[in-house]
């Protein structure tokens, strides 16, 4: 487990080993029953285990911190090594996964992590936890401290186990444990690498009746539920609040004059550890001091777009994805550029005081001072070269900084962008990748003809711009591609990925035999990944949903990813994409065709030049399915493509049934060359009139950009809807194909070629 870092000194001094393991004895914490009183020590209120994370902060197991009662615990904890113990009351911050109903205790599902905040102050020793992007496995050897009842009273216990593998997927991935026995009540507690003196896990469960069990990484927690409206403080966003506060704690804990103990830090060093092959672990503390004095980035998609230009390309990005500036540092550990690390490691750091702030404090233009300050110290051994570099980017930001109309430390647009404004993210076009883009190419601040620090800082702000300013573009989009199984069409296979705006493809998650009416409850966590990779304050990313000829008319958009969740149509724009035009069809009664099927070339050219016609002009609506009330049957292929290229097919009354081919009538659209296409999903009965919805989707499909604009459009509709805005009601089942042909889906044949 010590892959990205230079490798520590595991068989050095004893008094280190013993060092790390009284630090992490005294960071440790017991979990009781909240109201337990002067039954401290009594089994009967024991819950499990934990250890603080941050000041006021405790880490533990959602299934030991939910035991308690209405989200109330108490927390024991350690006042000074070895000299008694105290209690304080505590809530039930936030948990992983999120809506779990009650569930045996040995079967709660992973990640299985809880914050806990203190109700009131305390003086307590902090655990440091690892800022690697991701848990590494082999033959490791990790030790663990937690508390268990032996002999019928409450005892603290630490252990040895040895790294087995894994078990799950990324989402829910566990590390398995062997080597020792975990007994009950140790769940919760901290998981430790000896080599490096970090904590790099969570004790989950125990084997039954065996030896070893399983812990949940500590990156986990970037998977924490990202605040739906803009952050204005640091403490509105749990995971930034806690991890920016461990790293001040340390920072500040090493800086200390009035103390005689050892630090994470001294444990550190005299372990021999080197973070990332170019820090040593007191520049690597007062580095994340530093950069935890600043607000954390804007958003998920900023960062990403950082360590991308650094990295070369998402293929670099862990999962789940960096979230704050240390997931940022922590992610360059693993890049295979070790012998330019530290010039990666300063030019991050320099993007870093360069990028847009979400908020900013009194102390925000001061943090940055002293980060520079840090850079500076740490770039005098470098070449002198590199070292102008830096300072002439610190000179050009303090240049911008004093231009008028530049906001002290606020990000531009910081009440978010008008939806309706946008652009939409399936638009015609992406803007052109700006000269000499590092894309798939990684970028150091080093060597003949790498771009410069300032040169990325542009590229970065580019980006920003065309995804979230004025001047903003398509930007990322997350994508769900579904195929219902030959022989068992109650299920499906399917597939999460994230969409990039030059339209290349990122695979999150997949997985096969999914029954289909259970979708949405395997899907949240893959989905919540990829809108956190997409997002922007004020933007959240469109869905695309790619289906085949049977699941045309599913409705994705009405799906709940949660209890007391709106549906995921009102939380964002999401569309329908056809992912079936080179699917066989029988020809049968169902047949979409008058005679033969054209050919594949013919189909493609109608697709663009309808797609290019309706987005370049005024588009007209065009019901095919309804004449004044009066039910008709969807005309076929051939005749759809006789239509003018400024037609957008409407269906008024989908799924009624009246015909027998009413199955087939999106077939029919889609490959009559459409990309674009509404209907709405007919709850009503035969004689409902519906000449309102006919007149509206008109005005909404007419006017120069509108097409364009209509999955935000769609999007502001069911927005509408869920408010009791009467004005939408007319748009009550709405649905929305937006096919671009100029962003192809990606490749089939494998995981969604159904059987």
């Amino acid at each position: 487990m010590t892959e990205g870092y230079a490798r520590g000194a595991p068989g050095g001094p004893q008094n280190a080993h013993r060092a790390l393991r009284d630090l992490v004895r005294a960071a440790t914490v017991r979990i009781h029953r909240a109201g337990a009183g002067y039954a401290l020590d009594e089994p009967g209120t024991f819950l499990g285990s934990g250890f603080f994370v941050a000041p006021n902060w405790v880490l533990t197991c959602a299934h030991v911190a939910l035991s308690g009662e209405g989200g109330e615990v108490t927390v024991v904890y350690e006042t000074d090594q070895g000299r008694g113990t105290s209690a304080v009351a505590a809530e039930v911050a936030t948990v992983l996964p999120e809506h779990v109903e009650r569930a045996v205790r040995g079967s709660w599902p992973a990640p299985d992590l809880a914050l806990v905040r203190l109700r009131e102050p305390v003086v307590h020793d902090c655990a440091y936890v690892a800022e690697r992007p991701a848990a590494y496995y082999g033959e490791a050897v990790v030790f663990y401290s937690g508390w268990s009842v032996v002999g019928g009273e409450l005892r603290r216990l630490t252990g040895t186990c040895t790294v087995q593998g894994t078990l799950g997927s990324s989402d829910d991935e566990q590390i398995r444990l062997g080597g020792d026995i975990l007994p009950p009540g140790v769940s919760g507690g901290p998981v430790v690498d000896p080599v490096r003196g970090e904590v790099v896990g969570v004790l989950k469960s125990q084997v039954d009746r065996g030896i070893g069990g399983t812990c949940t990484g500590v990156e986990q927690l970037r998977a924490l539920p990202v605040p739906a409206s803009a952050v204005r403080a640091e403490h509105d966003d749990s995971y930034q609040a806690v991890f920016h506060g461990h790293d001040r704690y340390h920072r500040d804990r090493q800086r200390h004059p009035d103390t005689t103990r050892s630090t994470w830090t001294d444990v550190q060093s005299r372990l021999g550890a080197r973070p990332g092959r170019a820090l040593s672990p007191e520049e690597r503390t007062q580095l994340l001091g530093r950069l935890a004095d600043l607000p954390p980035p804007v958003s998920t998609r900023v960062l990403l777009d950082i360590l991308e230009l650094l990295l070369g390309g998402p293929a670099a990005i862990p999962h789940p994805a960096p979230r704050g500036w240390r997931d940022g540092l922590g992610a360059l550990y693993e890049s295979s550029h070790q012998g330019a690390m530290l010039d990666l490691v300063l030019a991050y750091t320099m993007l870093v005081l360069s990028a847009d702030r979400p908020f900013g404090t009194p102390g925000t233009r001061g943090a940055e001072q002293a980060l520079w300050q840090w850079v500076r110290n740490a770039a005098e051994g470098i070449d002198p070269t590199h070292r102008g570099r830096f300072a002439q980017q610190w000179t050009d930001l303090l240049r911008r900084r004093q231009e008028p109309g530049t906001p002290p430390a606020e990000a531009p647009g910081e009440d978010g962008p008008d939806p309706a404004a946008a652009t939409a993210s399936g638009a015609p076009s992406a803007p052109a990748a700006p000269a000499g883009s590092p894309t798939g190419t990684p970028v150091t601040s080093s060597g003949s003809g790498q771009l410069t620090v300032a040169t990325l800082s542009s590229l970065v702000r580019m980006k920003v711009r065309q995804t979230h300013g004025p001047d903003r573009g398509p930007g990322p989009s997350a994508l769900i591609e579904l195929a219902q199984r030959g022989w068992e069409p109650d299920r499906c296979d399917w597939r999460v990925c994230v969409v990039r705006p030059d339209g290349d493809v990122e695979r999150l998650h997949e997985a096969e035999r999914t029954p289909l009416a259970e979708l949405p409850g395997p899907l949240a966590a893959p989905l919540a990944e990829a809108f956190r990779r997409c997002d922007q304050p004020g933007r959240p990313a469109a869905l695309q949903v790619a289906l085949l000829h049977p699941l045309l008319g599913l409705a994705v958009d009405e799906w709940r990813l949660g209890p007391g969740e709106p549906p995921i149509g009102v939380q964002r724009p999401v569309y329908v994409r056809f992912a079936g035009r080179e699917q066989p069809l029988e020809q049968d009664e169902f047949w979409p065709f008058g005679a033969e099927r054209p050919a594949a070339e013919a189909e493609s050219q109608e697709r663009v030049s309808r797609w290019k016609w309706i987005h370049e002009h005024e588009a007209k609506a065009e019901v095919l399915d309804c004449d004044d009330g009066l039910r008709i049957p969807v005309p076929l292929v051939e005749v759809l493509r006789g239509l003018p290229y400024r037609t957008v097919p409407v269906l008024c009354r989908y799924g009624d049934h009246r015909f027998e081919d009413d199955p087939m009538a999106l077939v029919r659209i889609v490959h009559g060359g459409y990309g674009v296409a509404l209907w709405r999903r007919w709850h009503g009965r035969p004689e409902a009139v519906c000449g309102e919805f006919h007149r509206q989707v008109g005005d909404t499909v007419a006017g120069p950009g509108n097409v364009v604009r209509l999955p935000e459009l769609v999007h502001a509709l069911r927005a509408g809807l869920h408010e009791g805005r009467t004005e939408a009601f007319w748009a009550d089942g709405i649905a929305l194909l937006y096919d671009d042909p100029g962003r192809p889906l990606p490749g089939t044949g494998d995981l969604l070629e159904a059987p």
